[in-house]
Formats: structure tokens, sequence, C-alpha cells
């Protein structure tokens, strides 16, 4: 069965015309159905996600907010060998980040020692003093983190982003399993995949070790889910991770602090809340500490924190390290802190506060990606081959105005796989976000959301824009979870 010529492109399934080795199992089986088939069981795929209601929300968009994912059947299939790597890459970069977030909070000696400019701490929006000195539960700031990956032309596996803040999309990882076994089963039958199965119950341990230091040893933690609502463009994943959880889904009406403790409202009464995993920026978490206008937080829940009474997940100020800028230092964490040469690469990026460096971006801005270092979701971003010249002209004034606000990039022909929309084949752009989940151990999702730009041509997989999700398969039955004991050595391996 011939799909399209693969190309110039790195190509996830097809060597030329022909599915690579681990592809091939499933490419028969593609084979197998007749147009007619495939376009029978497209549409109860979309239909599936109608049903059970996974949305997510576009803010401004016409003719209504809520959409359902858009979904694309064929699987990023990943060997053992390749996943083996990627999950070191992310323990190692999740320890290293965490290493950092809990010196720039407290010795700082990495600033000290001048490996990352104070400047670029200091003046970061998202790095809190309120923070500074405060005490956390196990000393981990990043319960989960959601990694952007990407395959450059010659397939080499390529960090893009960090997101250590509220990353989004794992319920997404769950809902595409279960939708290609209930309506492609027979792709199951003869390939071993990694299961999801056990994954909430490695979040739930990793949820649960991140006890008060003031609770009681002999006292069990009280967990829960802070959303800011339905309106919520992810509310669909606040409400599937609670369940799967189960932990209580609470808005911030719902919580109440008193004498430093947080208490949940309930028929029965206020009952102690010690863990709370909040799916809200920080900003809006206390009116009486950062936005006074935020009705979405708890007031003195930030009082509570500092004295050690609860716990807030993933901790408060770790924006400071997902910043678009201080990723171009993550590698030089990972040296720091671990003493090893980083796994995974990032993609080359300069920093535009760097006069040379800024002089050439603004001379190829036609050849780059730029974007906002503080922006997600593909906004304020501009993709220079597909750029207008009146886009090029406002970028410029842009990064002249406020150089220290966007980073530049290569524009890298991203991995392509096959989809199928509209009654055929064709290549699309992907890339995968891996989840990490950490607490006494430390976990990788097995997979995670393969995220594919549906546009023809496009390189922006955001679901925002147009993109939609692949389910992700990892070719190995089982995967051992290593310790995630602090690896940090600049501080005598306490951190």
């Amino acid at each position: 069965m011939k799909l399209y010529e693969s190309g110039l492109f790195f190509d996830e399934m097809l060597d030329g015309n022909q599915p690579k080795p681990h592809y091939r199992s499933f490419h028969r089986k593609l084979g197998a159905f007749s147009k007619e088939q495939l376009e029978e069981k497209n549409q109860q795929a979309q239909s599936s996600f109608l049903r059970q209601g996974i949305t997510f929300t576009v803010y401004g968009a016409q003719g209504g907010t809520e959409r359902t994912m858009p979904f694309d059947f064929v699987p990023i299939i990943i060997p053992n060998k390749q996943w083996a790597v990627i999950e070191a890459g992310m323990k190692q970069r999740v320890e290293a980040l965490n290493c950092f977030l809990h010196d720039v909070y407290h010795e700082q000696i990495i600033i000290q020692d001048g490996v990352i400019p104070k400047w670029l701490v200091k003046s970061n929006p998202y790095y809190f003093k309120e923070i500074v000195g405060v005490q956390i539960p196990i000393d981990n700031h990043i319960f989960l983190a959601g990694i952007d990956l990407i395959r450059d032309e010659n397939g080499v596996y390529r960090v893009l982003e960090d997101n250590l803040r509220n990353p989004s999309g794992m319920s997404y990882v769950f809902q595409n399993r279960h939708v290609m076994k209930e309506v492609y089963p027979e792709f199951f039958s003869k390939h071993t995949i990694l299961s999801l199965e056990r994954q909430m119950a490695f979040m739930k341990k990793a949820l649960l070790a991140h006890r008060p230091r003031k609770l009681d040893a002999s006292a069990d933690p009280k967990a829960v889910l802070l959303t800011a609502g339905m309106y919520n463009s992810a509310y669909y994943d606040h409400v599937f991770l609670a369940q799967q959880l189960n932990i209580p889904l609470v808005e911030g009406r719902d919580l109440i602090v008193q004498g430093d403790m947080v208490y949940m409202k309930t028929i029965y009464g206020l009952e102690q809340v010690d863990i709370i995993y909040r799916r809200i920026d920080d900003d809006f978490l206390d009116p009486t500490v950062f936005r006074e206008d935020s009705l979405l937080g708890v007031a003195n829940i930030m009082a509570a924190y500092k004295a050690g009474n609860v716990a807030i997940l993933n901790a408060v100020g770790n924006g400071v390290a997902d910043d678009k800028a201080i990723y171009v230092y993550v590698p030089d964490m990972i040296r720091y802190y671990l003493k090893e040469e980083p796994i995974l690469e990032n993609v080359v990026t300069y920093l535009l506060h760097d006069d040379e460096q800024r002089a050439w971006v603004l001379d190829h801005l036609h050849e780059l990606v730029i974007k906002n270092v503080s922006a997600s979701g593909g906004y304020d971003m501009l993709i220079g081959p597909h750029a207008s010249d009146e886009d090029i002209a406002l970028f410029r004034q842009k990064i002249l105005e406020n150089p220290h606000q966007y980073i530049a990039q290569p524009t890298i022909q991203l991995s392509r796989a096959p989809a199928y929309q509209d009654g055929r084949f064709y290549p699309c752009h992907v890339d995968l976000r891996v989840y990490v989940m950490k607490g006494d151990d430390i976990y990788v999702l097995p997979g995670g959301l393969s995220r594919v730009a549906l546009k023809e041509g496009s390189l922006v997989v955001n679901s925002s824009q147009g993109g939609g999700a692949k389910d992700t398969w990892i070719l190995k039955e089982e995967i051992q979870h290593a310790k995630s004991s602090s690896r940090c050595t600049i501080l005598d391996g306490k951190i």
C-alpha cells in the first residue's frame, strides 16, 4: 500500500515509499482495509471523542469556543531502543531543572559561579521573590513536566520546550489509546505496546509524596485538584485527572484559609487540605499576594504554603525555569548540577539581547522562527519562511523595542508522519510532548502526546491553531522506573 514518497523530510513511518521495520506490521494491517472501511472507522473515532465530551477551548474563536480534539488514527511508533534514550534524557533534564529551581530560590550558586546571568533570572517576570527561602515538600518543584520533543531532518530528537508550570494534555494520551483500542482493535493483535494501565497509580503516588512538612507523620495527606472552572481551555483535562486520581475537583471558592491552614468546604463542614494540584497560574493563586482582582484563587493560601501546612504542585515560581531564554542554559545546568553531558540536545537558539546575535538575526528574519520568551500555544511567533513582508517588519520592530523578550531559532525541517483526513493519506509535521511525573520516584509516561499539524504544510501543531493528536506506541511490555533521589552534586548531593 503506497501512501506517499517521504521526500526530503525525515519520515516517522516511511523510508522512501516503504515502511520502516517497526511500522511493517501496522502497514500490513492498514493495507487490509478498504477505502470505505477506513472512512467509516475514522468517522467512528471522531464521534467517540464527541460523545465523551473530549474537548478543548479556543478563546476568541468564531462560532463557539469549545471543540473536539482532532484525532488521527495513524500512530507514532517508537522502538524500545529509541524510547530508552528519550526516557533517560527526560529524567536527566527534569532533575537538572529541579536543581536549578531549588538553587535560584535558595543559595543561587549557579548565578554566583557565572553559569547563568543574574539579570536573566532576577528580571524574569515568573521569578517570585516571595518564594525565596521557602521550604517545599521533598525539595521538589516539578511534580509534572511536559517536555516537547521534535525530530530534525536527520531524525535526531531535540528538546523544543520545557513546560514546568501547568502542562496540559495528559488526558488526551489516555483517551487517544482508548479510542484506538475501541475503533481499531485489529492494530493491537500483533503489537506488544507498553501499557498505560498503571500510570495513574504512579501519578497518584508521586502526588501524595509531597507531604507538607507540618503534617503529622501518622496522617494520610488529603489532596485536591484546583481548577479555574468549566470555561478554562483545559477543563476536560482537569476533570479527567481528578477522576483518575480519585481526588476532589475544586474551585477557589471551595477552599478557605484559617490560621494558616487550608480547608475544603463540604456539606459536613470544613475538611483540611494538605496537597493542592493546582491548574491555575501563579498570578491568580492568592489575591492578597499576586493579582488583587483574581477570583480564581484562595486568599492567604501563600501564607499557608510558606508555613509548611500545604503543598502546591507544581511549585510556585516554576516559570523562571521554562522561559524560552533560560531554555538555552539547560544543557549547562545538566553539566553544572549533574556533572553529565546532556542526553538530548536543544534546538540552536539565538538570544536577542546579545548585540552580535541580534544583528545577525535581523538580517535573516525570513529564514528563522521568532518566539516570545513568555508566550505559549504558538502565539506571538513568526515563522520567517511563511511570513509576509508586513509580519517580518512588525517582528523586526518588536525585537528592536524589546530584544530581551524574544529568541530566534532556525526553521527546522520537522519530521513528518502520515495522517488520514478527508478520505486520503498525506504527510504532516509532528512533535511529541513527553510527561514526567516526579515524587520520591520519577516516572516517564510511555509515549506521551504526539501532536500533528493537520493543515498540510503547516509547522504549528497546537490544537488551538488547527493541530490534532495521534496515539503514541512504545514497542515494549515493561519499563523500569528509576528512583528520583537528587543527583545535584554542586550542593553536596542535597537540593
